[in-house]
């Protein structure tokens, strides 16, 4: 009688939660150090903007001023939490959608993913927040496919190279 060889399940298999949630939280840091570089850098605009963009979602349109936009303590600490949550809930379903997939396959799932949370942001979400449409373009195109592909290469990283909890 043999007796039955009992094995852990390989990490492709289980969706490891709390390196979504990493991988969450750096992809959602890449976007918006990213987007505060390239918007000055490529459209001249203040790396403030998308910052006040995001905020108005908590605190309302009434902290989109007249250009130039400028730092302001409140309106960062509240785009940074709103914008830290969204990214931890769309890393959570990009994970769960191509968790078991090889790496390669998972960066460019991760990127069709940000293409279409740019599209229901940009276009569908922008009857509930209509500033959001003076957004659109190729450099929230750029910063949304680029988090896509460093959330699901994070979380490869993360399930492959040490144990989490």
């Amino acid at each position: 009688m043999q007796s039955a060889k009992i094995t852990a399940p390989s990490p492709g298999h289980t969706v490891r939660w709390p390196a979504a949630i990493w991988a969450g939280l750096i992809g959602g840091l890449t976007f918006l150090i990213l987007e505060m570089v390239m918007v000055p850098l490529f459209l001249g605009g203040s790396p403030w903007m998308p910052v006040r963009g995001i905020a108005a979602i908590l605190l309302g349109k009434g902290v989109l001023p007249p250009p130039p936009p400028t730092f302001g303590w409140d309106v960062f600490l509240a785009a940074l939490a709103v914008h830290l949550v969204l990214s931890v809930v769309f890393a959570a379903v990009l994970v769960w959608v191509t968790h078991r997939w090889d790496t390669g396959m998972a960066a460019l799932a991760g990127a069709a993913g940000g293409l279409v949370l740019y599209g229901v942001n940009f276009y569908l979400f922008t009857g509930i927040f209509p500033w959001f449409a003076m957004s659109r373009g190729w450099v929230t195109i750029v910063s949304h496919l680029v988090f896509g592909a460093v959330v699901a290469l994070t979380y490869k990283r993360l399930v492959h190279s040490r144990p989490l909890s």
